[in-house]
């Protein structure tokens, strides 16, 4: 009898992988207007079957009459809300409100603003890019955790360096905070918001080495032989990766090279720097044009109108690979076509297709801010009239989340890079995300805050500065119900420093 056997086996694995528009889409969604009109016309250049429509033929539709002649005057929302005759069909991002806030998500990608100077918003020069220290802490609002392990976590945060790793020990920050800031906090809560901050986006922030900031990567890839592959190699034949050993990584998995060359190609596509694509907190920063993405205005009446300056062309498929593909059911072909033939009709059909899931993509990235921005406009709406800091409301990413139906990445992406111009200036959609300070005061929010910190340290004596004792006992006579730990956070934010610092 043979000594060697072969056999079958059957298993079941349940993998979820994102499909290649679906990976598109997130690309897009996190970009900003310009970034998306380069990437349109990057389309435009590369893809035959894909071309901007001429806007005097749009405006020649536009203008066209109607059947009975009249002028065609219904707008692309009345146009949308009559394909329903029951209101109750009618999905929730086209209904309208009763606020003033136009809730119509435009289904067609209108005409490129900068052509016809129409909703034209002059960009602005600003240095308001987000760090990575405010990314994590914007995210660190979100989770619910202990008061010691999110202190930890915070001051974890604080201590990451530009690309993201955490190069001192946990010990060494523990003692650091106990010395500092006269707070005790146990190793198992440094240790449990170490896992939390290393649970944030970007993935692989809050390693402590290289090593680890791939691990963590690569455990949060879909499951597939190449990243368990992968995630064996780095966890256990990193010194041999370094070296690029690649039969010996072969011989101690028991693979054979070609799998661990296709686990290393997944390896090389990981960031090992996840801090390096955030503004560099500290240093002077390049000042950049912002050109808004949305607009605001308020009438008279307290009305709210919402639009997006689009600078996009509309876009559609080349009337070429348009066309059906009826060569099949031509009786003159009726007889098998060469393999020329057949190869021309794929390259139609392929080509067409990537121009048709480009547009596709486009459009839903446009409901998707525009469906965000609506949200954040009713949330925000006494803001949006009085243009004072005081009247935020307390909002954060799942509030958003739970009116949109979308997830919580979704809504991170569309505001990330995002900004929204009013009567009174252009301002960044993560201002507009606070977390709740108090449980006990709804309306009490980081910009309340940080307002009167600010106005009670600017009228401080410079002889005798205030500690943060102070400043807590001033502000819960003002009737803040804060704790001294909530105050010296907002002042580390501010960029004031402590009280001996500010002596003079």
């Amino acid at each position: 009898m043979s000594k060697s056997q072969q056999s079958l086996q059957t298993e079941t694995r349940l993998q979820q992988r994102l499909s290649p528009m679906q990976v598109q889409f997130v690309r897009l969604l996190a970009m900003s207007g310009p970034e998306v009109e380069d990437e349109v016309q990057r389309a435009l250049d590369e893809m035959p079957a894909l071309e901007a429509v001429d806007p005097s033929e749009s405006d020649l539709r536009a203008d066209a009459p109607t059947e009975g002649g009249d002028s065609f005057t219904e707008t692309a929302d009345e146009m949308q809300r009559a394909d329903f005759a029951d209101p109750d069909d009618m999905p929730d991002y086209i209904k309208p409100t009763s606020d003033g806030v136009r809730d119509l998500i435009p289904v067609r990608i209108p005409l490129a603003a900068q052509a016809r100077g129409d909703d034209y918003v002059e960009p602005v020069a600003t240095n308001a890019e987000e760090t990575l220290m405010e990314a994590l802490r914007r995210q660190l609002s979100e989770i619910h955790l202990d008061a010691d392990v999110a202190t930890a976590a915070d001051y974890i945060i604080g201590s990451l360096d530009p690309n993201g790793y955490l190069t001192r020990p946990l010990r060494a920050l523990a003692d650091d905070l106990a010395i500092n800031e006269g707070v005790e906090i146990p190793m198992p809560a440094f240790e449990e918001a170490l896992k939390a901050v290393q649970a944030m986006e970007p993935a692989g922030v809050g390693a402590v080495d290289l090593r680890e900031c791939l691990i963590l990567q690569l455990e949060r890839m879909p499951r597939s032989a190449g990243s368990l592959t992968a995630l064996a190699i780095v966890r256990d034949y990193f010194p041999e990766l370094s070296k690029r050993h690649f039969q010996r990584i072969a011989a101690g998995l028991d693979i054979s090279e070609e799998a661990v060359e296709e686990a290393v190609e997944v390896i090389s596509r990981l960031n090992p720097k996840p801090g390096s694509a955030y503004a560099t907190d500290g240093l002077p920063e390049r000042s950049r044009h912002i050109i808004p993405d949305f607009v605001v205005e308020a009438d008279d009446n307290g009305k709210l109108t919402l639009t997006m300056p689009n600078r996009i062309p509309e876009l559609r498929v080349e009337a070429s690979f348009a066309a059906d593909d009826t060569a099949k059911d031509d009786h003159r072909l009726a007889k098998p076509a060469d393999a020329r033939s057949e190869a021309a009709r794929a390259f139609v059909r392929t080509k067409r297709d990537d121009a048709l899931n480009f547009i596709q993509v486009i459009a839903r990235r446009q409901q998707t801010l525009f469906r965000v921005m609506s949200v954040i406009v009713k949330l925000q709406r006494d803001f949006f009239l009085s243009d004072e800091d005081t009247d935020l409301h307390p909002m954060v990413l799942r509030d958003v989340a739970a009116l949109t139906g979308y997830d919580l990445s979704t809504i991170s992406r569309a505001t990330q890079g995002k900004y929204v111009a009013t009567v009174h200036g252009i301002y960044p959609l993560k201002k507009f995300f606070n977390e709740k300070v108090s449980a006990s005061d709804e309306t009490l929010t980081s910009h309340r805050v940080n307002e009167r910190l600010r106005a009670v340290v600017a009228k401080e004596d410079g002889a005798h500065p205030l500690s943060d004792r102070e400043i807590t006992d001033r502000l819960q006579a003002e009737g803040f119900d804060i704790s001294r730990r909530t105050v010296a956070k907002y002042r580390e934010q501010l960029g004031i420093p402590p009280a001996r610092l500010r002596k003079r």
